[in-house]
């Protein structure tokens, strides 16, 4: 007999479960971010059946193993089609793998899986599940950026129990989720995007990809900070989290890997976009290094980003203020760092910095 519906109170950013409602959250010290849901508690036999073999072994019963006699036979990963995007997943897709990937709207999340897809459908089976655009959007973004599209399935559909359903029919090797936020189970009660919805899909879809060997790519949300969005639950389940990043006046996009279980973490990859889609930028530095003659104000120094180095460019200026007050302004500099340089110049030049205007601007090549 299925027990009754309970009610909690979560956290909307960190997803900590309280027994009632308090204005600031314990764990996250956030303010008013602490909503009630209704959880429908399903029968226990069941619970423990979806649950089961959340980490690959999949069937059975459970038992000890000793360390010495698990096999290390390791899976060979795939190639995503693209140099930046392997790099950054430590050397290509790896089979059962769950990845989660995030980023501003706009900022190309749909179209780099879109692109890889299409690509690997050539060599492999691959799903693409969209929940946020109809069918006939995606073939009209894909005719645009000239993909070959003969071989790639699609599939609308926000269910996860029907979609994991087709996708044990099809047998995919890879599969794209767009999007985590609209996805929802049928036995839990409340609306797609909560916290319960996108903790329960998510472990989901991570046990069947385990299980299953396939490969699940998850888009996700940010928050304005430039967070993923859902509780960290989210990303404490899934193998590998990355970030899709550019700004609104710039062409390029940066792919940076946050968590990754599978390789190092902070890897970056470096993309730009075109009529033709995102083409990955082998060598960020030859864009600097294209550039006219250094003038007065301009210094490039080089940074470590992952396992390469880049080449950036520092600008500074000074100016002789007009009030009481100089302002001193950095812009991609940590606050901290910048003082600290600005205090060097001070005392190593004897430079009367309270009468002049600062301004220094870090930019990436």
């Amino acid at each position: 007999m299925a027990k009754a519906a309970k009610r909690a109170f979560v956290c909307n950013e960190c997803g900590a479960d309280y027994p009632r409602w308090q204005g600031q959250c314990s764990a996250c010290q956030a303010w008013n971010t602490i909503t009630e849901v209704r959880l429908a508690a399903s029968p226990a036999a069941a619970r423990n059946e979806r649950f089961s073999g959340y980490a690959g072994e999949n069937g059975g019963v459970s038992k000890v193993q000793r360390l010495s006699e698990i096999s290390l036979e390791e899976l060979p990963r795939f190639s995503t089609g693209f140099l930046e995007f392997d790099r950054v997943l430590g050397g290509g897709v790896v089979p059962g793998s769950a990845i989660l990937i995030g980023g501003s709207p706009g900022a190309g999340k749909s179209t780099l899986l879109l692109q890889t897809l299409c690509k690997l459908s050539e060599q492999m089976k691959t799903l693409y599940v969209t929940g946020e655009e109809s069918l006939q959007q995606v073939a009209m973004r894909a005719h645009r950026l000239g993909l070959p599209t003969g071989n790639l399935n699609m599939l609308s559909e926000t269910s996860i129990e029907q979609i994991c359903l087709i996708a044990e029919q099809e047998q995919p090797k890879l599969m794209v989720i767009d999007s985590i936020q609209v996805m929802h189970m049928a036995d839990i009660q409340s609306s797609p995007g909560s916290v319960a919805q996108v903790r329960e899909t998510a472990a989901y879809l991570t046990r069947f990809a385990k299980t299953r060997g396939v490969a699940i790519v998850m888009v996700g949300h940010v928050t304005k900070d430039g967070s993923l969005a859902g509780p960290k639950v989210l990303e404490h389940c899934i193998d590998c989290s990355i970030l899709l990043d550019g700004d609104a006046d710039s062409r390029f996009r940066t792919l940076r890997s946050h968590k990754n279980r599978f390789g190092a973490v902070n890897e970056l990859g470096v993309f730009a976009m075109t009529e033709q889609g995102l083409r990955e930028v082998s060598n960020p530095s030859a864009i600097f290094l294209s550039r006219g003659e250094v003038t007065s104000g301009s210094s490039v120094m080089v940074v470590w980003e992952g396992t390469r180095p880049l080449l950036v460019e520092i600008q500074a200026l000074v100016d002789h203020s007009m009030m009481s007050n100089p302002r001193r302004v950095a812009v991609g500099w940590s606050r901290t760092v910048w003082r600290s340089c600005w205090r060097c110049c001070t005392v190593t030049a004897a430079c009367r910095w309270r009468i002049r205007t600062c301004s220094s601007t870090w930019s990436a090549a």
